[in-house]
């Protein structure tokens, strides 16, 4: 057979193919949508749609911040915050802005309606009354005006999912002026700004991230091989793997964002561990002598099953991720899996043709001084012979430490648990907790019961009292409802006397304030509230982030609440909201995570039972590389890290990419026994020629894994500090516990 002439047809198959890759790559767009991370399939998730659909989206907002060093009665200030105002709401894509300088409360006389400003910015004299006005109106505290009278806050409500494009626009837009009028000590929060900065963000970190495992990876080649083709050799593979899946993504219209974003560095990593391992037995073929043809059939045989194997459990650990229901994770563990495969295709055609054409490399003789993998081996090896009982009892000691680690692990979520403390939009929404009412969104469905209206009186009193509990005991800072509106209205046909801020005394002032309402039933904000045929209802509100194990905690409580005192016979009531959705991918973390590692589990057993016919052999395999996960676990609950969506699929994750050593363990040993060797023997044997191969594998993984500390995203700086330590705990279990385990307990069948 021509070889050489097979190895050039397969470089140009594989140029066609990089070809497309690369066009289809060119399609690739950055991508954040909010509401991709609620949870897939539930009903609830069809239920929040619905409700938008009627009241509006609770997220398509900015809250603007601004600061005062002493007082916020100061003109100078208000005349600037008045012009920010009056620009804001000439931005296109701007529904509606709510300022302390144009809020007014209304009045309705006998003879017609006007309203009075609470502020009235050109008239210094009035700011002592407007303050008193302000701070005695307590829909305004802590939604319009700090409680300290040091910053105020604009809401600007934007259209429906705003774009990309859009919402950079409007961020610049906002930033410009608010230089150009001086108002320096600002502070941003919303949706817009949180897809225009994390876009950057991730753009910004991708690069750093393959940047950084290029870097590493060719320290590590250069230190294994000392040769520039076998720096160069490997790089080309695993590059040209990373093309091919981003161009995968790109045919199928995949967008990158938070999750699929780390892609290219972990398949640049792990597809470099099949390639290693494919150099590290061609060259020592080569050192035995041997031309290159003859070097490769026996390195594609004795590798080619077990790095097929290695793959197959690393796709596995990835495609467990289905089991979520979070479309981005669900994504991110399918393509990946498919990224694995295409770097394996990879790996065994271009690699070997590459091979075959470039000159017959010379080994490189080592040096009297160079390190010695075969006498670091053997010394290892030997530690195992001679000390089981301490290597057992280690890991006796580690699993009973672990297991207390983990019975502290607590299972909690926040709406900006991916940024770190130092990053500045986490700092902006926690001074929006400070200072106004927080950011996280509440929503209550409210709907009339048949034959009733939502402005009917007995309605409204119901309203009333869930406002009390809200307030009172639930947390909530700030509530706006039917019943908030209505008791404008109230307050307005009585002068604007704030004593009037009630809902009306009975069924007649009812009805002079239902014609009254009919009169407004076109503006924005009252539809934002109720339906035109008033039988829906909305009760919206802001409360501090106070994680999802409280508020689910504080939504039992309610649902307790409305239960024993709303009455059905006037009102029915159903929790809904962005808020919620994202609390209940809580409940899917565990279920998830467990799911995902018994499928793994199972996929390992299978593996290993066909390689040895051994149930004992399983139960062996499994054993180190459960002991990792264990460690990892006990790590997070002693450091006291909450458990969340992104944390709990670094377990299955881990889990098939560290199992990997020991599927290269297990298969070499498996061929030295079939050679005849003694057990001893055929582990001695194997420990020494693939213990090189996992331990730079490993090393190679957990460095480029590790490069993901980098990341100001704490989900991407978890995934990249637990997998590396779960590598590092693997190989460690592999090349000391899983020995003792075979010797101790394997016994080899009788021929």
């Amino acid at each position: 057979m021509n070889y050489k002439r097979l190895s050039f047809l397969v470089l140009l198959l594989i140029a066609i193919l990089t070809a497309c890759s690369a066009y289809f790559a060119t399609r690739l767009r950055f991508d954040y949508n909010f509401d991709n991370f609620f949870p897939k399939g539930d009903p609830e998730l069809a239920y929040y749609f619905s409700f938008r659909d009627t009241f509006g989206n609770d997220n398509d907002y900015l809250l603007i911040g601004l600061d005062n060093e002493k007082t916020i009665f100061e003109q100078d200030f208000l005349t600037r915050v008045d012009s920010l105002t009056a620009f804001l709401q000439r931005q296109p894509n701007v529904e509606a802005v709510l300022s302390p300088t144009t809020v007014k409360s209304p009045v309705i006389e006998q003879f017609g309606f006007f309203e009075i400003p609470y502020l009235h910015v050109d008239e210094p004299d009035r700011y002592a009354q407007d303050s008193l006005n302000i701070y005695n109106s307590r829909e305004l505290v802590g939604t319009l005006f700090s409680e300290d009278a040091t910053a105020v806050s604009l809401f600007m409500q934007t259209t429906d999912d705003l774009g990309k494009g859009a919402s950079d626009t409007l961020m610049a837009s906002l930033y410009d002026q608010l230089e150009h009028l001086g108002l320096t000590e600002s502070h941003i929060a919303g949706k817009a700004l949180a897809q225009s900065v994390f876009v950057e963000k991730m753009k910004i970190e991708l690069a750093i991230f393959m940047s950084a495992s290029i870097l590493l990876v060719i320290l590590f080649l250069w230190i294994t091989f000392r040769t520039g083709w076998g720096v160069i050799v490997p790089l080309v593979v695993v590059l040209l793997s990373v093309l091919w899946a981003l161009g995968v993504m790109g045919l199928f219209n995949k967008s990158l964002d938070v999750m699929t974003m780390l892609l290219p560095t972990i398949l640049f990593v792990v597809g470099m561990s099949d390639v290693i391992h494919i150099l590290s037995r061609y060259l020592t073929e080569i050192g035995h002598g041997m031309e290159k043809v003859p070097a490769l059939k026996i390195t594609i045989k004795e590798v080619g099953l077990a790095t097929f194997l290695t793959s197959l459990t690393t796709a596995i650990g990835f495609l467990t991720l289905l089991t979520t229901a979070i479309v981005p994770i669900r994504d991110f563990g399918l393509y990946t899996a498919i990224a694995i495969f295409l770097a394996f295709a990879l790996a065994f055609t271009l690699l070997p043709a590459m091979l075959l054409l470039l000159k017959k490399p010379k080994p490189v003789p080592e040096s009297r001084f160079s390190f010695s993998w075969p006498m670091l081996l053997r010394r290892m090896f030997r530690y195992v012979l001679i000390h089981p009982k301490a290597i057992l009892s280690t890991s006796a000691v580690i699993i009973v430490l672990s297991i207390v680690g983990i019975s502290q692990i607590k299972v909690d979520t926040t709406l900006l648990e991916d940024l770190g403390d130092d990053d500045p939009i986490l700092q902006d929404f926690q001074y929006f907790e400070e200072k106004f009412s927080g950011v996280r969104p509440f929503e209550l469905h409210l709907i009339a019961a048949e034959g009733h209206s939502i402005y009917d009186l007995e309605v409204l009193q119901e309203i009333e009292e869930l406002e009390q509990f809200l307030y009172n005991t639930y947390g909530l800072n700030f509530v706006t409802s039917p019943a908030t509106v209505v008791k404008t209205i109230n307050r307005a046909q009585n002068g604007g006397l704030r004593d009037f801020y009630t809902l009306p005394e009975n069924k007649r002032e009812m009805q002079s304030i239902k014609r009254r309402l009919q009169a407004f039933q076109g503006r924005s904000e009252l539809r934002g509230v109720v339906t035109e045929d008033a039988q829906e209802g909305r009760l919206s509100g802001k409360m501090s982030d106070i994680g999802s194990a409280g508020a689910t905690v504080l939504n039992d409580s309610l649902r307790s609440f409305m239960d024993q005192n709303i009455n059905e016979n006037y009102l029915r009531t159903r929790l809904t909201g962005s808020s919620i959705l994202l609390d209940k991918n809580n409940e899917y973390v565990t279920t998830n995570m467990m799911q995902g590692l018994l499928i793994a589990f199972g996929v390992i057993a299978v593996i290993v039972g066909l390689i040895f016919r051994s149930l004992r052999m399983v139960l062996i395999s499994l054993v180190p590389n459960i002991i990792p996960l264990l460690m990892i676990g006990g790590l997070i609950g002693f450091l006291g890290i909450n458990l969340n969506v992104s944390i709990s699929i670094i377990f299955t994750i881990a889990f098939g990419i560290a199992v990997d050593d020991t599927i290269h363990f297990l298969s070499k040993l498996k061929l030295e026994l079939m050679a005849g060797k003694s057990l001893p023997y055929a582990l001695k044997r194997t420990f020494i020629s693939a213990g090189k191969a996992i331990i730079i594998t490993s090393c190679i993984l957990a460095a480029g894994f590790l490069t993901l500390v980098l990341s100001t995203f704490d989900a991407t700086f978890y995934v990249g500090l637990f997998v590396s330590l779960t590598l590092v705990f693997a190989v460690v279990a592999d090349l000391y516990l899983l020995p003792v385990l075979i010797l101790l307990f394997y016994k080899v069948p009788q021929k």
